[in-house]
């Protein structure tokens, strides 16, 4: 269990739909400055967990920091389904442009939100590439951006010969063009250690990660009452506009109690969790362990989480022709989830 291709791809892509969802909701229901924040700190905690400890894996120790920089962009981006290319000028500057359609504002969501998010991630991640890595003479140059309507976000890491102060780790460069694109040059995971279901894996975990994260930062932004209202109904409404599609994709149909169990145990394998089902004759229980939407967070962090993912699953459920209950309830390492007919 739990390397079903179809059911990782499907929680991958509810995930995503999550996360752009709650962009949207709080862009829309804040101010450009808190959703700017908020991804400021979303994306300095995805670089400080990821950054460093990625460099190995990918193959990258050993080159030159503005090389590796932007194959490391290239490289961990594709494998959570981002199109990213890489162009080369020298050791010292290296580009990297984002492809349409954007991952991060998919579909019509590039529309809703504002210049603040691009800033926002910009400055969490990209400007502090050289501080993790030690080196204060590298930064990042952007030259095109979203939501101003250029050619999609671009720029390139340079070392510079002289230390950087730290408003100068992002700089602007309107009207530079990238190099012309190489498919030769374009790098790729090591193939030993990055097979085809560990790629499926990463795309899932790559989704899944700026939701748990994602949440907890929103937390310290808005305050933890007002993110875990924001953060659940967003959930809520993705599980209503989704369960079709996840469903289509497990093999799941659209029935009774039984029918609404399997589609969840077949969600619930797509993460890697281990799923117990029991019937009875007018409730059908899932016990639910595992849990790798919480792994390894606190316990606040962990049931700020929980309490937001859960209503995924209440609003899919929801969305089904036959209405239903869904109940849960967290106890340890785990979850107790109660269907039952909504009479």
């Amino acid at each position: 269990m739990g390397d079903n291709v179809d059911n990782i791809r499907a929680q991958a892509h509810i995930h995503h739909a999550y996360l752009l969802g709650l962009q949207l909701m709080v862009s829309t229901r804040k101010d450009p400055q808190t959703v700017g924040d908020w991804m400021f700190r979303l994306f300095r905690r995805q670089h400080l967990d990821k950054f460093l400890s990625s460099f190995d894996k990918l193959g990258l120790a050993g080159l030159p920091d503005a090389v590796a920089c932007a194959k490391y962009h290239v490289l961990s981006n594709n494998m959570g389904g981002v199109g990213v290319e890489y162009m080369a000028e020298s050791e010292r500057k290296a580009w990297v442009r984002f492809r349409y359609p954007r991952w991060m504002y998919h579909g019509p969501t590039l529309c809703g939100v504002p210049l603040e998010v691009s800033r926002g991630f910009l400055n969490g991640w990209y400007a502090h590439n050289g501080v993790s890595l030690g080196n204060p003479r590298l930064g990042y140059v952007c030259v095109s951006e979203d939501m101003t309507g250029e050619f999609g976000l671009c720029g390139y890491f340079k070392e510079y010969d002289q230390d950087l102060a730290p408003e100068q780790r992002l700089q602007f460069a309107k009207g530079e063009l990238p190099p012309p694109y190489v498919a030769a040059d374009q790098p790729a995971p090591p193939a030993d250690v990055w097979n085809p279901l560990r790629l499926e894996k990463a795309n899932r975990n790559y989704a899944l990660d700026y939701i748990r994260n994602g949440l907890c930062e929103l937390a310290q932004v808005i305050g933890e009452e007002e993110c875990r209202e924001l953060g659940s109904l967003a959930a809520r409404l993705i599980g209503l506009q989704y369960f079709q599609e996840t469903a289509a994709m497990v093999g799941a149909a659209d029935g009774g109690l039984q029918d609404a169990a399997a589609y969840l145990r077949a969600m619930f394998d797509g993460m890697g969790d281990q799923v117990t089902v029991q019937d009875s004759e007018r409730m059908v229980t899932l016990q639910h362990g595992g849990l790798r939407a919480v792994r390894g967070l606190a316990d606040q962090e962990r049931q700020l989480v929980l309490s937001c993912w859960a209503e995924l699953w209440a609003g899919a459920v929801s969305s089904q022709r036959q209405l239903k209950n869904l109940q849960w309830e967290a106890h340890g390492e785990g979850m107790t989830w109660q269907l039952t007919e909504r009479v």
